[in-house]
């Protein structure tokens, strides 16, 4: 459990991960930032984003996930990284989208210990468990990014709640 007057708690470092970076994982990291605020957390939990692809470096968000985004008050605007190797060694979780972003991180890394930080990010739903990935948006229309939202909504405060926890 977490304790705010404690000063020798280090701190949880998320990062979430997609394929471009510029959809789902900076909408989770986004949505995840803002429930730290609201729950005062920010000394104890960090979080960050990448794309397992390189493809949109240095891009902000894509203009519609920005656009839905700023529609439930959230602010997406950090710019689009890869996901790299030494990502093991800096975070604490590595929460991926779908079973290829897994798949592409796991293959990265360098035993168990490292293996063991991956996580989908559906592990953490509580309202939409018939969901077993966070679809990409991005070659949809506006019910796939409104539909991300509410997963990512739901699968930040079962991850927040998870880690409270421990």
């Amino acid at each position: 459990m977490m304790d705010s007057n404690s000063t020798t708690n280090k701190k949880v470092r998320i990062l979430f991960v997609c394929l471009g970076n510029i959809c789902r994982s900076p909408a989770a990291e986004g949505i995840m930032k803002k429930l730290v605020e609201k729950n005062e957390l920010q000394d104890f939990i960090e979080v960050d984003s990448a794309g397992t692809s390189g493809w949109h470096e240095g891009e902000l968000p894509d203009e519609r996930m920005r656009a839905h985004g700023e529609k439930r008050a959230y602010n997406f605007s950090s710019p689009a990284r890869k996901f790299r190797k030494a990502d093991f060694d800096n975070f604490d979780y590595i929460i991926v989208m779908d079973k290829n972003n897994y798949n592409n991180v796991k293959s990265m890394s360098d035993g168990k210990e490292q293996a063991g930080k991956i996580r989908m990010m559906t592990d953490y739903s509580v309202q939409h468990s018939h969901h077993d990935y966070v679809p990409d948006p991005y070659y949809g229309g506006a019910s796939g990014f409104e539909l991300v939202l509410d997963l990512l909504e739901d699968a930040c405060e079962g991850l927040l709640q998870a880690i409270k926890s421990q």
